[in-house]
């Protein structure tokens, strides 16, 4: 019999199809579901069942409300935009398939991630589909012990493997981006909570020109949705929560040739001086700008550019890369 592996098993057809190539590699998988307090435990059984694996369901309601959620809506109260799987991933769901691994004697756990892992080190998965970003804030003994079987597959070609192995998420859709949001009104959320930030005035050039519906509904780059006719293409540019304001511009003031970060992290040995690679400010398949990261001590940095990119956002990473290993990470401030 091979290694043992816990497998994050969702239900969906990535997960399923991961579970599948693991067992004909000759591994043992064993399931783990994170019950998050929202429907989805059902179809995690079945395709279990279906499988023919082992599934443990664990409740982990508490460890999100204080690790992702609560931060996730501080964050925006702040101006932020965050991105709460970037979070998660090693606070709350690579670190529960590691205590699941200690609890049944596995070596390894594994996820339906599209990205690549090889002797500890993170590399970009297919360019379509590539997830690596969203993977950026791991941690060395997680991606350790880290398999990633789709990592050398497009979303196209798993699809069509469960298919012709009947599995019954072939064709089950994608799931939501925000999985405690299964809406995605991601503002309705945050004002059900309680207390949010009333509606204020709009800003371009130093003048008001329309009134917000609170700043937590607005992020750096938006033009829809703005409630206001200013006679040509505005986006929001800043967002002022101390004044309780949204500063718009006009699209070329969105570009920036730096901007810094607090939260520097390496999964390469701490550099002692600037660092030049490539940037991916935000989870998209644009192509990623060179940079300079100058760190600045106490987790701070600078990232310059040689060419501008387009509205750096307050909260969402900014990860690098050398090629295509992943090679640190931080949070971008205002």
């Amino acid at each position: 019999m091979g290694d043992k592996v816990v497998l994050g098993l969702s239900g969906g057809v990535d997960s399923a199809v991961a579970a599948r190539l693991l067992a004909e590699e000759g591994y043992q998988v064993s399931g783990l579901y994170l019950d998050n307090g929202l429907p989805g435990a059902g179809a995690a059984r079945a395709a279990a069942e279906d499988l023919g694996i082992p599934l443990t369901v664990r409740d982990v309601r508490r460890d999100m409300e204080e690790a992702v959620c609560r931060p996730f809506a501080e964050g925006y109260l702040r101006g932020e935009t965050p991105n709460p799987c970037i979070v998660c991933n090693p606070a709350v769901k690579f670190r529960a398939l590691l205590e699941e691994a200690g609890r049944v004697g596995a070596q390894h756990i594994a996820t339906g991630h599209y990205a690549r892992v090889q002797d500890g080190r993170l590399y970009r998965g297919a360019e379509d589909n590539d997830q690596s970003y969203m993977l950026c804030r791991l941690e060395p003994e997680q991606l350790r012990r880290l398999l990633l079987p789709l990592g050398p597959y497009r979303k196209q070609q798993v699809r069509a493997m469960a298919q012709a192995w009947g599995l019954p998420s072939a064709g089950k859709p994608d799931s939501m981006e925000i999985c405690f949001i299964p809406s995605g009104d991601y503002a309705a959320w945050i004002e059900a909570r309680g207390a949010v930030p009333p509606p204020g005035d709009c800003l371009l050039d130093g003048a008001v020109v329309g009134r917000h519906r609170g700043i937590h509904r607005y992020t750096v780059g938006q033009r829809r949705h703005l409630g206001i006719a200013a006679g040509s293409r505005v986006y929001v540019s800043q967002l002022r929560p101390e004044e309780n304001q949204v500063i718009l511009a006009r699209g070329d003031a969105l570009w920036s040739d730096s901007f810094s970060l607090r939260e520097l992290s390496w999964l390469i040995p701490a550099p002692d001086g600037p660092v030049d690679c490539l940037v991916r400010v935000r989870h998209s398949r644009r192509d990623m700008p060179p940079c300079t990261v100058v760190p600045q001590g106490r987790g701070a940095a600078r990232v310059l550019l040689p060419a501008p990119v387009r509205a750096p956002t307050p909260g969402q990473a900014a990860v690098f890369y050398q090629g295509d290993r992943l090679i640190g990470s931080g949070f971008i401030t205002k």
